[in-house]
């Protein structure tokens, strides 16, 4: 960080300043220019907030030049991470990661597992706990919801995936492997912090109007409180220009790629909205860079009790896998 000092600033202000930043472990030292002071700040300067510091006497001006987002930072740790889900290594390896919207049934789960298992998924999703915009819309089983998902990832191999909602589920969620934070948590930082104690790894998905920086350091929240197995999925913003339900940023993808070493998966099924539009948006995500999709898949869309126009159904997913796959190979 570098702070532009007004050039009448006496020397007593600019050690009373010196002093105050090196209880926040920064330290500088002065170059005088003919127009102002330059104070050169080192240290852990992603701690210092620039809006606060220019308000301060005598400083005209403050410009960071490292992020804020430290730990997610790839300037601060150029080597990518891989997160460890079983026998997958997502980050290292592409990862398709299918399942329902939403937990119904022993049946409907089990059937959507074994479908997207033979198509070559890696994971399995489904929520248990689902924060609908309308109260009157279907919730979600909660704990019967886990106990289902749990059991047909056990049957078929599967790691699991699910949403956590507010942090005194964790101890229900402990049989799953893989815990989510939907667009509605991003900012939701008590749970962010939980999630950073929980020893899982952590799938954060980007908030529908959150800039970049302010995903980053969503999951800054997160590694800062000691869990580095997070992944950022990228899910599609509010625009009002896309013929979907929202538009999938795809340009986020070598963004996010350049900005942090994080792993990057995206979610085409919440973009689209609408089941015809899910495979181009996804063939898009894999051409741009990502490391994995999260596709919703149903046995019986027009029947589903939670997102079933956007859901594709088990042949559907089983040709978008191949596509996706050979869009992937192609880029190797």
């Amino acid at each position: 960080m570098i702070l532009l000092l007004k050039k009448d600033t006496p020397e007593a202000a600019i050690r009373q300043l010196l002093a105050q930043l090196a209880v926040q472990n920064v330290k500088g030292g002065c170059v005088a220019g003919e127009d102002a002071i330059l104070l050169p700040l080192v240290g852990e300067t992603w701690r210092l907030d620039p809006t606060v510091l220019a308000s301060l006497p005598y400083v005209k001006e403050a410009h960071r030049l490292t992020p804020a987002y430290h730990l997610a930072s790839r300037a601060a740790h150029p080597d990518t991470t891989v997160v460890q889900v079983g026998e997958d290594r997502i980050g290292g390896e592409f990862c398709l990661i299918a399942g329902p919207c939403a937990v119904e049934s022993a049946p409907q789960i089990a059937a959507v597992a074994r479908a997207v298992k033979d198509s070559g998924a890696q994971l399995l999703r489904g929520g248990a706990f689902k924060p609908r915009t309308s109260p009157y819309s279907f919730q979600g089983l909660g704990e019967a919801g886990v106990r289902l998902l749990v059991q047909a990832g056990r049957e078929t191999g599967l790691p699991t995936v699910t949403e956590i909602t507010d942090a005194s589920q964790l101890e229900l969620l402990r049989d799953v492997d893989v815990l989510q934070v939907g667009a509605r948590n991003m900012q939701n930082y008590a749970l962010l912090r939980a999630l950073g104690q929980c020893g899982k790894p952590v799938l954060l998905k980007r908030g529908v109007s959150a800039a970049l920086e302010e995903f980053l350091l969503a999951a800054e929240y997160i590694l800062s409180a000691g869990n580095g197995q997070v992944i950022l999925c990228e899910r599609g913003i509010r625009t009002g220009l896309s013929g979907g339900r929202a538009s999938l940023d795809v340009s986020s993808i070598p963004a996010l790629k350049r900005l942090t070493h994080l792993p990057v998966i995206v979610d085409p099924s919440h973009a689209a909205g609408r089941a015809d539009l899910v495979q181009p948006l996804a063939l898009a995500a894999v051409a741009a860079g990502a490391d994995g999709l999260l596709v919703e898949v149903h046995d019986r869309p027009a029947c589903a009790l939670s997102d079933g126009a956007q859901a594709l159904t088990c042949g559907q997913f089983a040709r978008l896998a191949d596509k996706a796959r050979a869009v992937r190979d192609a880029l190797e």
